[in-house]
């Protein structure tokens, strides 16, 4: 079997909603409550999702393909940043890391949005808590390990492979 580029934008955008999926599972069926920057990675992850869809969609040719690559590659580092940098902030001793300040809602209703993006990473009080891990890897290092990975294979098919290739079972 071989993998054609509209196959492969379709399984990341699978992988993304499965993602989100487990997310939303944290949430409501584990009880846990996002912090203010899982809730900037589940955002960065459906637009990576989008992405990859539209790219499946459109299935366009070599050159709309690499836009495509180039623009999977920025929302993938966007979310890596992210995640990683939740990752450094869960990493440093408790108590040195600041408070969070207020709701995410209050501040997007009352500050423009890049105020609300620099507090958000600039805090981290609440962000610094581990409420799961699996394999003892944070949720945000799943999500940082997921956006490389999801990330790089995207480039990979929309840079690399076939618009359509002969599909052999």
């Amino acid at each position: 079997m071989t993998l054609d580029r509209r196959s492969a934008n379709v399984l990341g955008t699978g992988a993304c909603a499965a993602a989100l999926a487990f997310a939303f599972y944290a949430q409501y069926g584990m009880q846990l409550t996002p912090c203010h920057l899982c809730i900037f990675q589940r955002v960065e992850v459906l637009a990576l999702g989008i992405v990859f869809l539209l790219a499946a969609l459109h299935d366009p040719g070599q050159t709309g393909a690499r836009i495509y690559a180039v623009a999977i590659a920025v929302v993938a580092a966007a979310t890596a940043v992210t995640a990683g940098r939740h990752v450094w902030i869960q990493l440093q001793p408790p108590g040195s890391v600041p408070g969070c300040g207020a709701d995410l809602d209050f501040m997007l209703e009352v500050l423009p949005l890049m105020q609300v993006i620099i507090k958000v990473f600039k805090a981290g009080g609440e962000c610094a808590k581990v409420d799961f891990s699996f394999l003892g890897v944070s949720m945000p290092g799943w999500v940082l390990v997921f956006a490389l990975v999801v990330g790089v294979a995207g480039v990979w098919a929309n840079w690399r492979l076939d618009r359509k290739v002969s599909r052999e079972w």
